[in-house]
């Protein structure tokens, strides 16, 4: 029994066991190269998720290493601004106490003239003893001379206040 072709005229056998059996080896390595290409599916997967769990350590590990390396950072800075911060603190004080002692001598070098004067007799009697009781004792008289000059504001006020009713 021969069976045409659509190529030619050429007969092949149809329906005898080498032509089973090489349909059976056909199934039979198409099965063993699925199995096969499984595998290396399975394999090629598990190869992934590890190259992927260690790309993630690593990069866990590179942003923990960052988080340090920037928190350093900002703890220096930070220092940094403290000392500075105290140094500017330390110069501001400094320069506060220089001025306080140049005005101290300024006063005392003015009180000095003044109480030089009043020994020349330069200045009445009594601006004299008020000179050499400011030159030994200046905290209570400056404390005294603005209870004073308060006093005479309150006693200008009352007086324009008495002028403001009259009229």
């Amino acid at each position: 029994m021969t069976k045409r072709t659509a190529h030619g005229t050429g007969a092949r056998p149809a329906g005898t066991a080498g032509a089973f059996a090489v349909k059976a080896d056909l199934k039979g390595r198409t099965r063993a190269r699925a199995a096969d290409l499984k595998d290396k599916a399975g394999t090629l997967t598990v190869h992934l998720r590890a190259g992927a769990a260690r790309t993630g350590h690593r990069v866990q590990d590179q942003a923990v290493r960052s988080g340090h390396t920037a928190q350093e950072q900002v703890l220096k800075a930070r220092h940094v601004l403290q000392e500075r911060s105290l140094r500017a603190g330390q110069a501001v004080q400094e320069r506060s106490l220089k001025a306080g002692h140049t005005v101290q001598e300024r006063v005392g070098r003015a009180g000095r003239a003044a109480e030089g004067r009043a020994a020349e007799g330069s200045l009445p009697q009594p601006a004299r003893l008020v000179v050499r009781a400011v030159v030994r004792h200046p905290r209570p008289v400056l404390i005294a001379g603005a209870a004073l000059a308060a006093a005479g504001i309150a006693a200008v006020g009352r007086g324009v206040l008495r002028r403001s009713r009259h009229h």
